[in-house]
């Protein structure tokens, strides 16, 4: 299909690589610079220009595109391309943006802005933040088939009980499939003999509950209740959403927030939310305050350095598990070197989210890891499909590719893949699978 994207930054740049290699791809950026080295960079058309502009949209045929999206930095910027591009033609346009200011609004009344699709940033990096808090030891959660299964990746480090197990030891979940591991940046299929070692990074799919299960091996405890200290550092929108979403599952956080204004904005929309006006970077007051017995931290600050500071505060006084937000994908690996539990980046998670939608009409979900090494996809198989009619070990054996059926929905019901079975029309298959190979089992569904 034919894809215009307006931006070139982190986000765009995800975006172009992924889908360069299927579609035809033209990215527009106000920076000559980054456009030319993206150009070689991703194999894609480039052009400099405002995206914005009219002028500049019908020179590439935006009007005409499958696919138009607008992922800059700049709210404002991204809703008017998606405006403009609608006045040339009906492509479906997909925005970011990072105040749900806008988000609100598209969601009372869809389409609005001349945007088919709008993906909030703070909300989404909120949302991924607390569903990973759910999970002792997870490092990526993802639902599938309506929420009837999950995908969860674990750092397993030398204290988890299952460190030097091999996976058949450590599977002992009726509805769990080990789908993989990821070492020293390699990905390897997992099989009964595979042995876990300590710093591996394991993907299992499967109910929430065996997920759950899981969890507590690799990591002995509790999920988050009542009980549980949670902590919020910084007041910002991601901060907010964060405590805000707790709330909705009825867990207290305290949040900690350094402008008065600010501080008293959120005490008012969080009823249920401990606000604290403080630095949290005042390593007297942290201990003052006991956030050394805190169960999960999160750092949500507005900047890395500051979090990389909090971070480094917290993990130091010995709270049990932080988990912090990392603007600059370039970051990442530098918490997590310092003992981040999990660093989250709000522009690769938007990515993700942009990359999993546009799929939708060929896959029900899809999720990335690890720096696209590999994709978890949801596929539902029409009558058609090559799949259909076929057994897993027959796919194993004849397929040339790196993957693993991890779960299957049907008729409402999680279906336990085994070697004899049958794949039939209308299941809702979730896939692990080494990222080049995806585009081969989405064209066979």
């Amino acid at each position: 299909m034919d894809v215009v994207i307006v931006g070139a930054g982190e986000v765009g740049t995800t975006i172009a690589e992924n889908f360069a290699s299927e579609h035809n791809v033209v990215v527009i950026d106000v920076d000559e610079t980054r456009v030319e080295e993206l150009k070689y960079q991703a194999d894609v058309m480039t052009l400099a220009g405002d995206g914005t502009s009219h002028t500049v949209l019908d020179s590439v045929d935006a009007g005409d595109a499958d696919l138009f999206l607008a992922c800059t930095d700049d709210d404002q910027t991204n809703i008017i391309s998606c405006g403009t591009a609608k006045t040339l033609g009906d492509p479906f346009t997909i925005a970011r943006t990072r105040s749900d200011k806008y988000f609100n609004t598209w969601e009372q009344k869809r389409g609005a802005f001349g945007v088919d699709f709008l993906v909030c940033t703070e909300l989404l990096t909120a949302e991924n933040i607390v569903r990973v808090i759910g999970l002792p030891s997870a490092v990526d959660v993802d639902p599938f088939a309506g929420g009837l299964v999950q995908m969860a990746e674990f750092e397993i480090d030398e204290n988890s009980p299952i460190a030097g197990k091999t996976v058949a030891e450590a599977d002992h979940f009726e509805s769990l499939t080990f789908a993989g591991l990821f070492r020293d940046g390699e990905m390897i299929i997992a099989k009964g003999s595979t042995r876990i070692q300590p710093g591996d990074r394991t993907v299992v799919i499967g109910s929430p509950e065996s997920v759950q299960g899981f969890a507590m091996d690799s990591e002995p405890g509790t999920t988050p209740d009542t009980t549980d200290e949670i902590v919020i550092i910084g007041g910002s929108e991601i901060g907010y959403h964060v405590a805000k979403l707790l709330e909705d599952r009825g867990l207290r956080s305290v949040l900690i927030e350094k402008d008065s204004d600010r501080a008293r904005t959120l005490a008012e929309e969080l009823p249920d939310t401990l606000v604290m006006e403080h630095d949290a970077t005042d390593t007297d007051f942290l201990a003052r305050e006991h956030v050394d017995e805190a169960d999960y931290l999160v750092s949500a600050l507005r900047s890395d350095e500051q979090n990389l500071l909090t971070s480094m505060l917290a993990k130091r006084l010995g709270c049990r598990r932080v988990v912090s937000v990392v603007e600059n994908a370039e970051y990442v690996e530098l918490f997590e070197e310092i003992g981040v539990d999990v660093a989250i980046n709000p522009r690769q998670v938007t990515a993700e989210e942009i990359i999993r939608f546009s799929f939708e009409s060929v896959a029900e979900n899809l999720a990335v890891l690890e720096n696209d090494r590999a994709e978890v996809v949801e596929l539902e198989l029409t009558a058609d499909s090559e799949l259909v009619g076929r057994s897993i070990q027959e796919l194993a054996t004849e397929l040339d590719g790196s993957f693993v059926i991890g779960a299957i929905s049907r008729d409402f019901s999680l279906v336990i893949p085994r070697g004899e079975t049958t794949l039939e029309p209308g299941d809702h298959v979730v896939i692990f699978a080494e990222s080049s190979f995806v585009s081969d089992l989405t064209a066979m569904q």
